[in-house]
């Protein structure tokens, strides 16, 4: 197979080695955060509808503040945004650790810390993807991408791993300090970079217009172009139907009986398989065909988590979550290509505002509703649920959304035309 130009090279721009590195230790801690919140949350009450509340308290700010997050991330520095951000979220798990040493704490101290946290990410992620796209060369954007999604996956993969080993040698607080660490260290990597004035600075326009016009304006922008509104619904309902996250600490206890070193093992599994599927992507030209691409891969996504649902053994569980990962990585890399070579530099904080919107929706609503449908169903029956209906979301859009079906190359995308 022939090497992809630019996969290795692209580590000779330095801030983009520097954004990297923070992103993957940031990830990392938040990994291990989010695993251990979840076997706390789980041990303390015994509800999966009280792991649902974690995600839905985690989403809410992010929908409440999206207007703000989207226009500040196109006013203000981007890379002070993600300083105080990343830090916030440091001192969120050091929070979380007081949260175990006193076991006394009623356990809306711990709901609260996570508010606070949802808030931080709020603000970080749209800036986040905003900053990116200006610390490469455009024909490098794609493998930019990739290397991303790279980082994301290790980092998906060791952290629910290291907070597994960790709970189940020495406890809770462990992992919650050993994320705290981890935070810091993110905060010192983007120091490295240096400021960034974003393009819309030079717009006396954006001053003017209020956050709820500021984010209008980035719905408005996606709603007019079908294939980038297109990749963000489709991503949307499938995460939102088929995401089983939020109930691993159920299938961990209960139905694997695996504990905490296995419920590391299940988190970690998804992006292994990410992960090898992204170094894949990484040493091949981009793909020729990334609708129909897309397509698959969300509709096997479906497939895999339709089967966790059904298995009752551990080393299928993980081997089936795995698969789902292979699956997920190539539409990550689809969807954010796409996001990011179809929105000029002005646009992308408010853009990228509006993709968190969709992301945490999918992400932590999914898991408010995974919560909702296992106390109804069971946590099993929910699953399956979920992945059926990620399939029935693949028929509709492969239906309803012919320009997304027929894009081809990735390297070759423009910006879209508005359809109104």
């Amino acid at each position: 197979m022939e090497r992809a130009p630019g996969t290795y090279g692209i580590f000779k721009h330095r801030a983009f080695s520097a954004y990297l590195a923070a992103r993957t230790f940031s990830v990392l801690g938040a990994q291990m955060t989010a695993v251990t919140v979840g076997w706390q949350v789980y041990v303390r009450t015994g509800s999966a509808l009280a792991l649902g509340v974690v995600g839905l308290l985690q989403v809410v700010p992010v929908l409440l503040l999206a207007p703000w997050a989207g226009r500040y991330a196109d006013r203000a520095n981007r890379r002070a945004i993600l300083v105080v951000t990343h830090g916030v979220r440091a001192a969120c798990a050091l929070g979380l650790f007081l949260t175990d040493r006193c076991p006394d704490w009623p356990l809306a101290v711990l709901y609260a810390i996570l508010v606070v946290d949802g808030v931080a990410l709020s603000f970080q992620s749209p800036a986040t993807q905003a900053l990116m796209p200006s610390l490469v060369p455009v024909d490098l954007l794609s493998h930019a991408v990739a290397w991303r999604v790279v980082s994301f996956e290790i980092s998906s993969i060791a952290g629910p791993a290291l907070a597994g080993f960790l709970i189940g040698w020495s406890g809770l607080s462990s992992a919650y300090a050993a994320a705290a660490a981890l935070g810091a260290v993110s905060v010192v990597s983007l120091l490295a970079l240096k400021r960034h004035r974003p393009a819309a600075l030079s717009s006396g326009s954006l001053f003017g217009a209020s956050p709820g016009e500021s984010l209008w304006t980035g719905f408005r922008y996606v709603w007019e172009r079908p294939v980038l509104r297109g990749a963000l619904a489709l991503d949307l309902f499938a995460v939102l139907f088929g995401g089983a996250t939020a109930l691993l600490p159920v299938f961990a206890r209960d139905i694997l009986e695996v504990g905490p070193e296995g419920l590391g093992i299940l988190r970690a599994a998804p992006s292994a398989g990410a992960l090898v599927m992204s170094l894949g992507l990484l040493h091949r030209r981009p793909m020729t065909r990334a609708g129909r691409s897309l397509l698959f891969c969300v509709a096997g996504y479906g497939v895999c988590m339709t089967a966790f649902g059904l298995s009752t053994s551990f080393p299928l569980s993980a081997t089936l979550l795995f698969a789902s990962g292979l699956f997920d990585a190539v539409s990550v890399v689809i969807r954010h290509t796409i996001l990011q070579a179809m929105t000029p530099d002005v646009m992308r904080g408010r853009v990228s505002a509006v993709n968190g919107v969709f992301i945490q929706t999918s992400n932590q609503l999914g898991e408010f509703e995974s919560g909702v449908a296992a106390a109804l169903l069971g946590a099993a029956r929910s699953v399956v649920f979920g992945g059926l209906a990620t399939l029935a979301v693949v028929c509709l859009f492969a239906w309803r959304a012919p320009k997304l079906r027929r894009l081809g190359r990735l390297d070759g995308m423009e910006l879209e035309a508005p359809v109104t």
